[in-house]
């Protein structure tokens, strides 16, 4: 059994499409991304996966349960982590996270609450509608692991939180996944998904183009080339290589191929330095957009 499942999930607004033919299977206590700009569908599929909207056509399944028929059942092993949070003005963080905690049946949470708060430096205390933004963001991250869930579902999650606060979060995320969480990320902050992730799936449009695991995209036979050569003389480029720019003896392009070809080419310049480098997630991923 997955922790989640889509099969052909797809929705519809109206004669607008949200999301198309969604297929993933996301394993107990993996760490999965979800990568794609803003109004790719990530959203959307997060929604609809969490029965939020209603399918337009397909299913899904969250630690087995089908989130139409078996939709409560489902949300109760899910600790959910909106992009946009908005809650009762007139409550405190506490009074709110009690509350979350009563709905659960959780007694005796005051501890625990107490205990994330300090580590997030929120004050429980003060009226919601006081909370800046990043402190209304620590609020839905305690509400989200409050009752222990099995599966996290966030999205954008580190909007509005300090870099001190998003390191504090990662910290977090890595002590539950390693107590058997799976964790399902979504963001398009592609230096996120690279540090957390163990796969992502890339959404363009509403579809998925592609899934890969993190290791295997940074090393998809791409390479950055920096080079020096000896003199100043016309260069004929090796099949696949990109993006080249040089001044004078020093050249630079990106390199999509077979590496053992690249250093064959290389061993035939007349170099007087040449530095290979990975590429950053931003990279492979703008290069799977592009193709």
């Amino acid at each position: 059994m997955y922790a989640i499942e889509l099969q052909s999930l797809t929705k519809f607004y109206g004669k607008h499409r949200g999301i198309e033919n969604l297929d993933l299977n996301i394993s107990k206590g993996e760490v999965f991304g979800f990568i794609g700009p803003n109004g790719a569908g990530k959203s959307t599929a997060i929604r609809t996966l969490l029965g939020l909207l209603t399918p337009t056509a397909g299913c899904a399944k969250i630690m087995g349960y089908d989130i139409t028929k078996k939709g409560v059942d489902a949300r109760r092993k899910v600790g959910y982590l909106p992009a946009e949070v908005d809650y009762y003005p007139e409550m405190s963080s506490r009074e709110l996270l009690e509350y979350h905690a009563g709905l659960y049946g959780l007694k005796n949470a005051g501890t625990r609450i107490q205990e994330l708060a300090e580590y997030f430096e929120l004050a429980l205390d003060r009226p919601i509608d006081d909370l800046s933004y990043g402190n209304k963001k620590k609020c839905a991250i305690i509400q989200a692991v409050l009752h222990e869930p099995e599966v996290l579902i966030l999205d954008e999650p580190t909007g509005g939180l300090d870099p001190l606060m998003q390191n504090r979060f990662f910290e977090l995320l890595e002590i539950l996944n390693k107590q058997g969480v799976t964790i399902f990320f979504s963001s398009h902050v592609l230096s996120e998904i690279q540090r957390m992730c163990d796969r992502a799936a890339v959404i363009r449009d509403g579809k998925i183009i592609a899934v890969e695991d993190i290791s295997t995209l940074l090393a998809k036979q791409m390479k950055k080339v920096r080079m020096m050569l000896k003199s100043d003389v016309e260069l004929v480029l090796p099949e696949g290589a990109k993006n080249h720019h040089f001044t004078g003896v020093k050249h630079n392009f990106d390199y999509v191929g077979p590496t053992s070809e690249l250093i064959q080419w290389l061993g035939h310049q007349d170099l007087a330095d040449v530095v290979l480098t990975e590429p950053d997630l931003e990279s492979i991923f703008m290069n799977y957009y592009e193709r």
